[in-house]
């Protein structure tokens, strides 16, 4: 699939870079059904290969407190900006930063990874990749993959950046092995703020096409890194993104990993999208941190039946794991 990249400026945090503190920082419960094809929407480069666009967004400090750096920006066309997102603090109810629209408590939810198509009736929600145009007249999700690469970009990451894609100790890129994805290097405050120049511009794009929120995908990859990154690497990657979505104005989500539910005041993250959480028994983790700005994705119908009895007031969808759209043999979509 052809995904569109751009680049969003660091400049503030440049000029800010001492002023950090505080702490150090996907698919779904299984890997399955995040990482999925989608239809195309947006432009994408010339004989290069590497995907591009322009954009402008903000920029925030690293919040591990070490210095953040000053090298080069991504040669795909940086642009500038000086505004600054802002963190959150859970609670019990409702979340979020106060100058973003969360998605509406217990509307109707589609989950459209694997392709846009018309969102079926009662439907206030939609999730869709950010190639996919948002949904028109209802609150859209942008889907990002911010941890690691899609395969069909691992020229742009190789040959462009390949000092931000974690490699082992021969040198070899670090493989999620259910996806096929690199995982990308999220390591120090260098990498981090190298990395948020290019999934920044990626959400500044999702603001340009119209969408309300943003999905950042693979959270959890410190978990299948090898040891080479750890939790608080990718809380403080994390919390670099909010800053990027909130000084668009747009909210974001905590993707999955409930066991970083604990730290979502450090990463800024307004919701959650929790993929397989009535499998797991982890909803009631969800709403315990983020209230009912909570989406709910279930891929097993005895699992989606037990959520929407122990969670009536929810947001709740069941689809077919490769989120296929209609038509499609495998597709299935029911919500309670």
């Amino acid at each position: 699939m052809t995904r569109r990249s751009q680049v969003w400026s660091l400049s503030a945090l440049l000029l800010g870079a001492c002023g950090g503190g505080g702490s150090d920082d996907t698919s779904g419960s299984t890997a399955s059904a995040t990482d999925t094809d989608d239809s195309s929407g947006n432009a994408t480069d010339d004989s290069t290969g590497a995907p591009t666009g322009t954009t402008t967004s903000g920029a925030t400090t690293d919040p591990t407190g070490e210095p953040d750096p000053t090298g080069e920006p991504d040669p795909t066309g940086a642009t500038t900006g000086t505004t600054t997102g802002e963190t959150t603090t859970a609670t019990s109810e409702t979340t979020g930063d106060p100058g973003v629209e969360l998605p509406p408590p217990d509307g109707g939810f589609d989950y459209q990874l694997g392709g846009a198509y018309d969102p079926p009736a009662g439907v206030q929600i939609v999730s869709r990749d950010r190639n996919d145009p948002p949904a028109a007249g209802l609150y859209s999700i942008c889907y990002v993959n911010g941890f690691q690469a899609q395969p069909d970009e691992e020229s742009f990451w190789l040959d462009d950046h390949p000092d931000l894609v974690l490699r082992d100790g021969m040198g070899d890129p670090v493989i999620d092995q259910d996806w096929d994805e690199m995982l990308l290097d999220t390591s120090t405050p260098e990498k981090r703020a190298a990395l948020a120049e290019i999934v920044g511009g990626w959400i500044s794009g999702c603001k340009a096409d119209g969408y309300q929120a943003i999905e950042i995908d693979n959270l959890d990859s410190y978990s299948r890194s090898q040891d080479l990154l750890t939790q608080d690497h990718n809380v403080a990657f994390m919390a670099l993104l909010s800053a990027a979505a909130h000084a668009e104005g747009m909210a974001i989500a905590q993707k999955n990993s409930t066991e970083i539910l604990d730290r979502a005041g450090e990463m800024g993250t307004d919701f959650a999208v929790a993929e397989e959480c009535s499998t797991y028994d982890e909803c009631g983790d969800y709403i315990g941190t983020y209230g009912d700005a909570v989406l709910m994705i279930e891929y097993v119908a005895e699992d989606f039946a037990a959520g929407c009895a122990d969670y009536p007031g929810m947001s709740i969808v069941l689809r077919d794991v490769n989120l296929t759209t209609p038509g499609e043999p495998e597709y299935v979509r029911d919500a309670c």
